[in-house]
C-alpha cells in the first residue's frame, strides 16, 4: 500500500518542513510594497485578510494611530499634510537634495505638500500630526505592516528577511533602508538590488549564460541594469537610471492635461490635487486595457485615448531610453548582445512602455510574471538561500559600485583605490605615505566621484590616523583598505606598518546622491577626462615642486654655506626662488624643466651631504670596531 503525505492548508507538504526556517522577501516600493517567502519550492506573495496583495506604500498618521496601507491612500484626499506618499524618493536625502530636484528636474514633474525642515544629523523631517517624521520612521512602519502579514501567514517570526533596494542606491540610501528594518524589528540577510531579484525570479540563473537587461519603471523610481550570468553568477555588469522618475510621474503629467481639459488655472489644494492624481492613475491604468476611458470631475466627464496617453508620455520614456544607452556603453555591450529583457515595476504594464523598449533592445520582454510582485519573488527565493534552507544552493549575486572610492591626496588630489563599476563585495587597500619630515599623524578624507580634483568629488567621511613614528618625509607605511560589503556599505581601515597604529571609520553619512546627480557626475567625468588629465599633471608637478623647494632649503640651513662656497650656495637659492615663480604659472613643462635643472646643479651639494653623513656616522671608531660592524 502506498502512503500519502498529508498537509494542511496553506502549509508545504515537503517531508520535515517543520524544520525549515522563515524568511521573507521584502519589495519596499515607493508607490506599492510587497512580502514574499517560500511555500516549500514555490515563491509566494503574501496577502492581507482581505485577499490584498498590494500594500500602498502610504502612511497617515494622526494624534492617536498610525495607518498604512489603502485607508491611508483614501486619507490622503481629506488630509494630503499628514498622510506620507512616496518617501522612498527621501530616503538618504537632505533639504537641499528635494529643493533641487523641485528646481532643476526638469523630467520630474512631481510636487509634496509636506513641510520640510532638516534635522541635526541632516536627515529630512516632514511635520505630521503625531510630531516630524523622517523617511526611515515612515519606511519603519510600512515594514511593520508588511512583516505582521508574513508572521500572521507564516505562524511566527522569520529568521531574517531580504529587502530589495534600486540598483543606484547609494551607501547613505541602503543605510537608510537597514535603519528602517532595524526600527521594525526585522533582521536584514542581505539588501538586494531590484533587477538582480527580478533575474533570480525569472529563474535565469537556470539558463545558459549570457546578458540580461533588467528595465524596471515603478511608482517612484526608474532602474536599468545589465547583468551577466556565467556558471550560476549573476554579476552587475552595469546599472543607471532616475531615482525621482516613475509612474508617479506619468499621473502629473495626465493630472495636468486634465487641468488644461477643465479649465483649471489657479493653484490646486493639496485635497483637490490628490483627487486629481486618483483620476489620473484611474485612467493610466484602464488605458493598459482599453482604448479610450473616461472619468468625471465636478460632474465634468473627460475622456483620453491610448494614443494620447502615449503621446503624454513619451518623452519620459525617452529619459529612460536615454539611460539604457548609456549603460549598455557603461559596460561595453551592444544592444544585439542582450540575450533576456525583463520588464519589471507596475508602470512596464503600458503596452507602449512595452512597445518602445522592445524596439529599442530588438525583442520582446518577459512579461509572463506580474511586474509588481517579479521583484519580491525573487527576493524571496534569495531569503530562502541565506536563511539557510538551502545551503547547496550554487547561486550568486554580485553587484558593482557606482561611484568610484578614494582618497585626498596632497594638492587637492584624489588617489581612487576601487572604481566605478567595480564589483562587490570587495577588499582593496593601497599603501600611502607622509609628506612633510616627521609627521606623526595623517588626515585621511573619503572621497566619492570621478573627476581628478577633490572639490568635484563629493565627501563622504574625515577621520585621522595619530601615533605614526617621527620618520622624514616618505618613510613611512601606511596602508589604507577600502572595504564595500554585499549591501554596498563602505568601511575604511588606515595602518601603519611598522608600529602596528591604526585607526578606521565606517561610512554612514546622513544623506546620499540621488541618480540624477550620481548620472552628471559620471557625465562630468567624461566632458571634462582631457582638462582633468591636464590639471592633475599640473598638481602633481606643482607638489613635487613643494617637495624640492621644502627638502632642498630646509637642507642648505642645516649645512649648505658649510659644504657650499658663496657662488654656489647663491645658485641654488636663485634656482629655488625661480622654482617658486614658476610653479605658481599653469604650466607642466616649465615647473618640470626647473625641477631637472634644480636636480643638476644640487648634485654636489648632495654628494657633499652624503659624504658629510658617513664621516659624521664613521667618526671615533677603530678599523678593528669597523671590521666589526660591517
Amino acid at each position: 500500500m502506498a502512503l500519502l503525505q498529508i498537509a494542511e492548508p496553506d502549509q508545504s507538504s515537503e517531508p520535515h518542513a517543520q524544520d525549515k526556517k522563515r524568511a521573507f522577501g521584502i519589495d519596499l516600493g515607493t508607490t506599492h510594497s510587497l512580502i514574499a517567502t517560500m511555500r516549500g519550492s514555490v515563491p509566494e506573495t503574501l496577502s492581507d485578510v482581505h485577499g490584498e496583495v498590494l500594500l500602498p506604500s502610504v502612511v497617515h498618521y494622526s494624534q492617536d494611530k498610525v495607518i498604512v496601507g489603502q485607508l491611508a491612500k483614501e486619507a490622503a484626499v481629506k488630509d494630503p499634510l499628514n498622510t506620507m506618499i512616496s518617501v522612498k524618493r527621501f530616503m538618504g536625502r537632505n533639504v537641499g537634495d528635494i529643493v533641487h530636484d523641485a528646481t532643476n528636474n526638469s523630467e520630474s514633474n512631481v510636487e509634496f505638500p509636506y513641510e520640510f525642515y532638516a534635522r541635526e544629523d541632516g536627515l529630512v523631517s516632514m511635520n505630521t500630526a503625531a510630531g516630524p517624521k523622517t523617511a526611515i520612521e515612515v519606511s519603519a512602519d510600512i515594514l511593520s505592516a508588511l512583516a505582521e502579514r508574513g508572521c500572521h501567514a507564516l505562524g511566527g517570526e522569520p529568521e531574517g528577511v531580504v529587502i530589495t533596494v534600486p540598483a543606484y542606491f547609494d551607501d547613505a540610501q541602503r543605510q537608510a533602508t537597514k535603519d528602517a528594518a532595524r526600527i521594525a524589528g526585522l533582521k536584514v540577510l542581505r539588501l538586494l538590488n531590484e533587477p538582480t531579484a527580478a533575474a533570480v525570479a525569472y529563474g535565469l540563473d537556470q539558463h545558459e549564460d549570457g546578458v540580461i537587461a533588467i528595465y524596471d519603471l515603478g511608482g517612484g523610481t526608474f532602474d536599468v541594469s545589465l547583468l551577466r550570468l556565467s556558471k550560476g553568477v549573476f554579476e552587475v555588469l552595469a546599472t543607471g537610471g532616475d531615482s525621482a522618475l516613475g509612474g508617479d510621474d506619468f499621473d502629473y503629467v495626465i493630472m495636468q492635461w486634465l487641468c488644461g481639459q477643465l479649465a483649471i488655472s489657479e493653484q490646486l489644494s493639496p485635497s483637490e490635487e490628490r483627487q486629481l492624481l486618483n483620476l489620473s492613475c484611474e485612467l493610466k491604468e484602464a488605458l493598459s486595457v482599453n482604448e479610450t476611458y473616461s472619468v468625471e470631475y465636478q460632474q465634468q466627464r473627460i475622456s483620453l485615448s491610448r494614443a494620447q496617453l502615449n503621446e503624454l508620455i513619451a518623452p519620459l520614456i525617452k529619459v529612460t531610453i536615454r539611460a539604457c544607452k548609456r549603460v549598455l556603453r557603461d559596460a561595453g555591450v551592444d544592444r544585439t548582445d542582450v540575450d533576456h529583457l525583463v520588464m519589471v515595476g507596475g508602470s512596464t504594464r503600458s503596452l507602449y512602455v512595452r512597445e518602445k523598449i522592445a524596439e529599442f533592445f530588438g525583442q520582446e520582454p518577459l512579461v509572463n510574471i506580474d511586474p509588481d510582485k517579479v521583484v519580491a519573488i525573487g527576493a524571496a527565493v534569495q531569503a530562502d538561500v541565506l536563511v539557510g534552507n538551502k545551503p547547496d544552493s550554487d547561486m550568486l549575486l554580485l553587484d558593482v559600485l557606482p561611484l568610484s572610492l578614494g582618497l585626498e591626496t596632497v594638492g587637492g588630489l584624489v588617489e581612487k583605490v576601487i572604481h566605478r563599476n567595480t564589483t562587490i563585495p570587495i577588499v582593496k587597500a593601497q599603501e600611502f605615505t607622509t609628506f612633510k619630515d616627521g609627521q606623526t599623524a595623517m588626515s585621511i578624507h573619503v572621497l566619492q566621484g570621478e573627476r581628478e580634483m577633490v572639490a568635484d568629488c563629493r565627501s563622504l567621511a574625515r577621520f585621522e590616523l595619530r601615533g605614526i613614528p617621527s620618520m622624514v618625509a616618505g618613510a613611512a607605511h601606511i596602508r589604507v583598505t577600502f572595504q564595500v560589503d554585499a549591501d554596498g556599505l563602505l568601511s575604511v581601515f588606515a595602518k601603519e606598518k611598522s608600529t602596528g597604529v591604526e585607526a578606521s571609520i565606517v561610512v554612514k553619512p546622513s544623506y546620499g546622491l540621488d541618480d540624477k546627480s550620481i548620472t552628471e557626475m559620471i557625465t562630468a567625468s567624461f566632458e571634462n577626462a582631457q582638462s582633468d588629465v591636464a590639471l592633475r599633471a599640473l598638481r602633481e608637478q606643482q607638489v613635487e615642486a613643494e617637495r624640492v623647494i621644502e627638502s632642498l632649503e630646509s637642507a642648505l640651513l642645516d649645512n649648505g654655506k658649510a659644504l657650499l662656497n658663496n657662488e654656489e650656495y647663491q645658485g641654488l637659492v636663485d634656482a629655488i626662488d625661480q622654482l617658486k615663480v614658476v610653479s605658481r604659472q599653469e604650466s607642466t613643462d616649465a615647473i618640470r624643466q626647473q625641477i631637472a635643472s634644480i636636480s643638476v646643479l644640487s648634485e654636489a651639494f648632495a654628494e657633499r651631504r652624503m659624504d658629510a653623513s658617513i664621516h659624521t656616522a664613521l667618526a671615533g671608531y677603530s678599523l678593528n670596531e669597523l671590521d666589526q660592524l660591517v
